[in-house]
C-alpha cells in the first residue's frame, strides 16, 4: 500500500522504505545533516547576494531596466540578524570587532526591522581634522544630540546643542543652542560673532550655515529661510504672499546653499522652484523642476556650476546649470533647454557635497553616487537607507556617511574593497560602521 503525504513523501508500506517525488532516492535510516554554520551562512548568502545585485544594476545600466528579465536577488538572513547582532554586542565588550568584522561582514536588509524600532535620523555631519568629525542624531523636530567622533570613539556633547554648522571656506563653524547662534574660528575656536534668536526662536533647525566670514548666518527652517545677522532676522524665503491675510510661511522639503563665496543663496521648498539669491536676498534667477518637488540644491566646489535637485517620491531629477550668466538665469519647469546638464534621472537627493572634481549625493534608497559636471556616474556605493549627511576630509580621501539606519559609515576611498558583500562600482573601503541606536550602546562594527 502506498500513501502520498501532503509534502510529497510517498511511504510504501509494503517495502518499509520511503522515497521522495522530487528526486526518487531511498531514504532508509538516513541521518539528519547538521545545522550549517552561522558565520558560513551568512557569508554564504551575503557575497552571492552582492555579487547578484551587482550583475543586475550593471546590466540594467548597460542595457536598461526594461531588458532585465532575471529574478530580483533575495537577501534571506533576517532569521540570522538576532544572531549576529547578539555577538556584535559580545564582540564590543570583549574588544574583538576586528576578528567579528572579518567573520560577519555588515549588511542592510537583515536588520530593517532594528532600523524600523531603534534607528534615528543621522545629519549635519562636519569635518574638523584629521579623523575628527562632528554630528548630530534626530532631525528638525526631534530632540537632537551632538555626538564627536575622533577615531572610533563617540563623544556626547551638551545636550542644549540642537543643530552644528560649517562655513563653505575659511574652517567657521556654527552651533545653535539655547536659541542662540555662536560662530567659531575652527572648531572650538575663538568666537567670532554670538546671535541672540527673536523672530526665529525655538524654530526647528534643518540646517544652519556661516557665512564665510562669520558674521551671518543662512538658517533653514520649515517655517523660513532667514538670514542672520546683527541687524536681524530677515526671512528670504518663501516669498509672502500679500494677498492672503492669513499666510505663514510654512514649508516642507525646505532646502537652501551657498556658493563657496558666498556670492550666491539658492533656496527652495515643494511649493516653489529654486531661486537663486543674491548674498542680500534679492532674487536674480529662477530652475524650475524637471520632477515634481524642489529637494536639494548644491554649487561646485569651484562655483562653476549650481546643481538643483527635484523629487517625486523616492525617484528625482538632478540637473546644472552655469553660473557664468546666473544672474537673470530663467530655467522653465519640465522643458529641456541648452541652459542645463542633466546630471542624474533617478536620485532624490538628501545629502551631498562638492570635491575638486565631482559631487557626491546621498539618495532616498540608500545609495552614494559621485557624478562630475557633464553627468558622469564616477561610481555607486550602496549602504541602505535615506542618507543624512555626509563629510569628507580635506585631503577627500576619507568620506563619512550617516542614515537613517543610526549609522555612520567611514569609508576610505578609491581603498579597495574590504569583503566581497559591497555592493557597489566604487573601490571603497569601509573602515567601520558606527551604531547608534535608541536605547542600545554605541556599538562599532
Amino acid at each position: 500500500m502506498k500513501v502520498t503525504t501532503k509534502q510529497g513523501w510517498i511511504i510504501n508500506w509494503n517495502t518499509t522504505y520511503i522515497t521522495n517525488i522530487n528526486n526518487m532516492k531511498f531514504n532508509f535510516f538516513k541521518k539528519k545533516k547538521p545545522p550549517i554554520d552561522i558565520k558560513e551562512e551568512w557569508n554564504t548568502i551575503g557575497s552571492n547576494f552582492a555579487k547578484e545585485v551587482n550583475e543586475m544594476v550593471e546590466f540594467g545600466e548597460k542595457h536598461g531596466w526594461e531588458n532585465w528579465k532575471g529574478k530580483e536577488p533575495k537577501d534571506n538572513r533576517d532569521h540570522l540578524a538576532d544572531e549576529v547582532y547578539r555577538l556584535l554586542k559580545q564582540a564590543n565588550k570583549n574588544n574583538a570587532i576586528a576578528e567579528f568584522r572579518r567573520d560577519f561582514p555588515p549588511a542592510h536588509s537583515p536588520f530593517v526591522k532594528f532600523f524600523e524600532s531603534k534607528g534615528q535620523s543621522i545629519e549635519q555631519l562636519h569635518f574638523i581634522e584629521n579623523e575628527k568629525i562632528v554630528f548630530l542624531t534626530g532631525t528638525a523636530y526631534q530632540k537632537r544630540q551632538a555626538y564627536l567622533l575622533n577615531g572610533e570613539t563617540a563623544t556626547p556633547l551638551d545636550s542644549s546643542i540642537d543643530a552644528i554648522g560649517k562655513s563653505k571656506r575659511n574652517n567657521v563653524f556654527s552651533i545653535l543652542s539655547n536659541n542662540k547662534i555662536v560662530t567659531t574660528q575652527g572648531w572650538q575656536g575663538s568666537i567670532i560673532e554670538t546671535f541672540e534668536l527673536t523672530d526665529t526662536k525655538g524654530l526647528g533647525a534643518t540646517d544652519i550655515l556661516p557665512f564665510n566670514d562669520g558674521r551671518q548666518i543662512l538658517l533653514t527652517t520649515s517655517e523660513g529661510i532667514y538670514i542672520i545677522s546683527k541687524e536681524g532676522e530677515t526671512m528670504i524665503h518663501p516669498v509672502p504672499d500679500i494677498h492672503d491675510e492669513e499666510w505663514e510661511p510654512r514649508m516642507d522639503m525646505e532646502n537652501a546653499t551657498l556658493s563657496n563665496d558666498n556670492k550666491y543663496i539658492v533656496a527652495g521648498d515643494q511649493d516653489t522652484d529654486h531661486r537663486i539669491l543674491d548674498q542680500n536676498g534679492k532674487q536674480i534667477g529662477e530652475i524650475g523642476s524637471q520632477s515634481s518637488y524642489p529637494h536639494y540644491c548644491l554649487f561646485s566646489k569651484d562655483d562653476e556650476q549650481l546643481i538643483t535637485n527635484s523629487c517625486h517620491f523616492y525617484n528625482g531629477i538632478t540637473i546644472g546649470v552655469s553660473t557664468a550668466n546666473i544672474e537673470g538665469l530663467k530655467i522653465e519647469a519640465y522643458e529641456e533647454s541648452d541652459d542645463y546638464k542633466t546630471i542624474n534621472e533617478e536620485m532624490r537627493v538628501y545629502a551631498g557635497l562638492a570635491t575638486k572634481d565631482l559631487y557626491i549625493l546621498g539618495d532616498a534608497y540608500g545609495y552614494i553616487k559621485a557624478f562630475n559636471k557633464e553627468g558622469v556616474c564616477k561610481w555607486r556605493h550602496f549602504l541602505g537607507s535615506t542618507i543624512g549627511g555626509l563629510a569628507i576630509s580635506d585631503n577627500e580621501k576619507t568620506l563619512w556617511v550617516g542614515s537613517c539606519t543610526g549609522m555612520i559609515h567611514k569609508l576610505r576611498l578609491d581603498s579597495g574593497h574590504r569583503d566581497n558583500h559591497t555592493i557597489g562600482n566604487g573601490n571603497h573601503y569601509e573602515e567601520f560602521r558606527l551604531i547608534l541606536w535608541k536605547e542600545e550602546p554605541i556599538l562599532l562594527w
